[in-house]
């Protein structure tokens, strides 16, 4: 797969950057309230016909549930501009709106906005890993661990586990529980989702009965969930992608060069909010959504070669981080490499045992 690249590399001034970027960094609240409502009244409309077509076929109600998580990550996307205080320009707005999308993904507002900062500020930094991103190892690291730890990371990249069991377990399970190292912010944060979630789901279950709201909550928040982690994991994961030592990192180049372009059919596209563009997010990302297009087509330099499609399926194989020659491989690779390497050297004038 042909890995997208930035002409010409950032370096460590982002001054021309900044300034190219900062028109588009203008929130437009007719915008703002127009996705609101061809998001959200679309999403209520659909689960009311989703609570009636249970009542008669779970044929009638499949498309519906793959129609309303379609909605539902839209409206992630606007929590997620919440987050960073894109989707308005006022701070209070961002906070109502970031929390009302936020509990309708499951995903406490505050909490996940620390997080994902975090995500921002440390992306493609070797020495920086582990917040709000997917597990990596290098093959350093990896020819370090342990077999049980070997084990356990080919279990967490393996596709069924990562884009099928737990995106649904971070979403309905991981996200409820509070940690005693987290900021009072965070935490009520957390409680307070909690609390609403619970009350909304008493309060559809005495509606509609429990058993048709949870299993059909369930079922949208699942479908949602994985394509969330599954755009999340493109945006990071290709063959090229930037990662540096922490005293060799830089923020514009691992923004530009670290994230991808995933060129996405246009109904897709709409339905994932541009999210796509994403190195021209990660380089600026109090951008709007609804600006990122109109930046990447207006730069020629944000107009890097795009993962589509297609290709981005053959991102599923990348496992290992080679530092040696700055690109993510497959197991199958890593094993030809050790074979190599265990292979004796053949001096002039010698032969080896064909025996060994």
């Amino acid at each position: 797969m042909t890995p997208p690249v930035s002409p010409p590399t950032p370096g460590r001034d982002t001054t021309d950057w900044q300034k190219i970027v900062a028109p588009y960094k203008v929130a437009d609240t007719r915008r703002s309230l127009w996705q609101i409502a061809n998001t959200l009244i679309p999403y209520v409309l659909i689960w009311v016909l989703m609570i009636q077509a249970s009542k008669i076929s779970i044929w009638l109600t499949l498309p519906l549930i793959v129609l309303a998580a379609g909605f539902l990550a839209r409206a992630f996307i606007i929590f997620h501009d919440c987050g960073h205080g894109a989707f308005f320009k006022e701070r209070r707005r961002n906070e109502i709106v970031g929390f009302i999308t936020g509990l309708i993904n499951f995903t406490p507002y505050f909490h996940w906005r620390h997080e994902h900062a975090i995500h921002h500020a440390s992306s493609g930094d070797l020495d920086r890993r582990g917040a709000g991103d997917i597990w990596m190892m290098t093959i350093a690291e990896y020819e370090a661990a342990s077999p049980r730890k070997r084990a356990l990371y080919h279990f967490y990249r393996n596709p069924i586990f990562l884009f099928l069991i737990s995106p649904i377990l971070l979403f309905l399970i991981v996200q409820r529980i509070p940690w005693k190292s987290m900021r009072r912010r965070e935490l009520k944060s957390i409680w307070l989702t909690n609390v609403a979630l619970l009350a909304g789901t008493i309060l559809m279950g005495l509606l509609v009965g429990f058993g048709t709201f949870i299993g059909l909550q369930v079922a949208v928040v699942w479908v949602t969930s994985s394509v969330g982690v599954w755009l999340f994991y493109v945006q990071h994961q290709y063959e090229n992608v930037y990662w540096q030592r922490h005293e060799e990192w830089d923020y514009a180049t691992a923004a530009v060069e670290g994230s991808s372009f995933y060129k996405l059919p246009r109904i897709l596209q709409w339905f994932t909010g541009n999210i796509g563009y994403h190195h021209i997010h990660h380089l600026s990302p109090r951008i709007p959504n609804y600006n990122l297009e109109r930046c990447h087509n207006e730069n020629p330099m944000f107009q890097v070669e795009p993962v589509t499609l297609r290709q981005s399926l053959g991102c599923l194989r990348y496992r290992l981080w080679d530092e040696e020659n700055m690109r993510l491989i497959d197991f199958q690779e890593y094993r030809e490499m050790v074979s190599a390497r265990s292979q004796p050297a053949i001096r002039p004038g010698k032969t080896v045992d064909q025996t060994i």
